[in-house]
């Protein structure tokens, strides 16, 4: 059984400041052996239930936090930026299931530690089929696209929620609960730890449970449109470039002119254009 884990950080119990994650953060050392801690003891317990292939996908900032070998042996590490398929790189149709470690918020989200939706200095929201939708939900289209289910989702419990609507079979290990951006009361980091490897155990062993629900797909009808609150005007334009990306919103939304709608019936597709725009917009919006 395959298992393919993508990896952020903000998701972490006891992270709450954005210098406890980035690289020139004095106290980023620290944080990013929980988070090294953290996905391991999601492999862990995945591998508890039988699994026994594993792909990580390091999903955080310039994409490269982890330490190579402190991963359980016989698991693979893909690092690095650039991917074209980002957060969700390496995912194909071989994986039994999807794992989310240490994901957080979307930028709209009610508390939620330090929530954001790909680019906090550019996007102020995004919705799927009209539903609110953080990066885990945006990320399921590459899942939906494969075939693959997502089975497991760690972080807060605003995190575990939002995933709710599209992927209601997948099991959460909430490991701090959010006050607000920057403030949340968090497991102890073994406490947090021994809940995920549980989770993950479970998640993977209800995949063989045909009741379960386990093997579904995300709920996301097609074809899918994602609609993108900007900041500005500007950055909404800019969007506008590139192809299958129209001005404004849905219904009482469509003249906003901060915003703009993706609509394609392959998920795949639609999760790249969704890329390009977030690339695009970094740029100006840093």
């Amino acid at each position: 059984m395959k298992i393919y884990l993508s990896s952020d950080m903000e998701g972490t119990a006891g992270v709450v400041e954005w210098e406890q994650c980035r690289p020139t953060g004095p106290d980023y050392p620290y944080y990013r052996d929980l988070l090294q801690r953290e996905v391991g003891a999601a492999i862990d317990g995945a591998r508890d239930a039988g699994a026994t292939e594993f792909l990580v996908n390091d999903s955080h900032g310039r994409m490269a936090n982890l330490r190579p070998d402190e991963l359980p042996r016989g698991t693979r590490y893909l690092s690095g930026r650039h991917k074209p398929l980002y957060m969700m790189q390496g995912l194909d149709p071989s994986y039994d299931a999807v794992f989310f470690v240490s994901y957080h918020g979307s930028m709209s989200g009610c508390a939620a530690t330090l929530s954001h939706t790909f680019n906090p200095l550019a996007i102020a929201e995004v919705r799927l089929n009209g539903v609110v939708a953080g990066e885990s939900a945006i990320n399921a289209l590459v899942a939906l696209g494969h075939g693959v289910p997502v089975a497991l989702i760690t972080g807060d419990r605003t995190t575990a929620e939002e995933l709710r609507p599209f992927c209601p079979h997948a099991r959460a290990a909430v490991v701090k609960e959010s006050l607000n951006r920057f403030a949340a009361e968090s497991l102890h980091p073994e406490d947090a730890r021994q809940l995920i490897r549980e989770q993950a155990r479970l998640a993977v062993a209800a995949l063989a449970d045909p009741a379960s629900g386990a093997r579904e797909l995300p709920s996301i009808e097609l074809p899918a449109t994602l609609t993108v609150r900007f900041r500005n005007p500007d950055l909404a334009e800019m969007a506008t470039w590139i192809t299958r990306v129209e001005r404004g919103g849905a219904d009482a939304d469509k003249d906003d002119p901060t915003m703009v709608r993706l609509t394609d019936t392959d998920p795949v597709r639609l999760y790249r254009t969704f890329v390009t725009v977030v690339l695009l917009t970094r740029g100006i919006a840093e």
